[in-house]
Parts: C-alpha cells; structure tokens; sequence
C-alpha cells in the first residue's frame, strides 16, 4: 500500500499471522484472526469472535484505543465495488446503538467480496 492510498483512506490487507501476535494481548484465548487491514497506523481486525478497530493517536501513535464489536452487535452491511471512475470499494457496517454506519475505503486490488464473506460468515451465525 503507497503513502497515497493511506491519505486517501484506503486500506489494504495484512499477514494475519503477524497481526496474530502484535495483537494477543487484547485477544482471548480462543480468538484467532481471520482478515486484517491497515490504513496507515489504524488496524481493523476480523477475528473468529468480534471486529476490532484500532485507533492509532497522536503524532507517536502510542496512544490507542480498541473497539471491539461483537459479530451479533452487527444489524446490517453493505459493500460497494470499485468502478471505473471510482477506483475504491468501499464497507459500510451498522451497528446496534448507532444511527451512522462504521465506513472503510479498500483500493481496487482488494478484494471486497473476501472481506463481504468474512463479516457475512460470523454475522448471518
């Protein structure tokens, strides 16, 4: 993922296995990561059990919150594939509690319907 993409809001896949053990201390003990994400500093992680977004703050990044959604918190989602002007596919996530969907950007070279079926997987359960 460019410099570009990030600025952008544009997220782009990680290796889950070293998202596995930078996060295993916020997760269980029978919670694997499935898919994760980075934009720039932020993370969003899609376990067997929650998605967990992370915040990174501040000019270090040494502050960061964890927001943890449990799969049955999830009502409904949407997912918009990139087109020809729009270069972006783009997840919308709503969420008990919230009137706005959760909104992530992804660049054309991910792909959407992977991350559709991963949330789809543990929501429709």
């Amino acid at each position: 993922m460019g410099l570009l993409d990030g600025l952008m809001g544009n997220a782009s896949e990680v290796n889950i296995t070293d998202v596995q053990k930078e996060y295993a201390k916020i997760l269980t003990k029978n919670e694997n990561v499935e898919k994760a994400y980075k934009l720039i500093r932020d993370m969003f992680i899609f376990t067997n059990k929650r998605l967990i977004l992370v915040d990174k703050q501040g000019i270090t990044g040494r502050k960061i919150e964890y927001h943890s959604i449990p799969y049955k918190s999830i009502h409904h989602f949407s997912i918009e594939t990139a087109g020809n002007f729009d270069l972006d596919a783009e997840l919308k996530i709503w969420v008990s509690g919230s009137a706005l969907p959760i909104q992530k950007q992804f660049n054309k070279n991910l792909n959407i319907y992977a991350v559709q079926s991963v949330l789809a997987e543990y929501v429709l359960d």
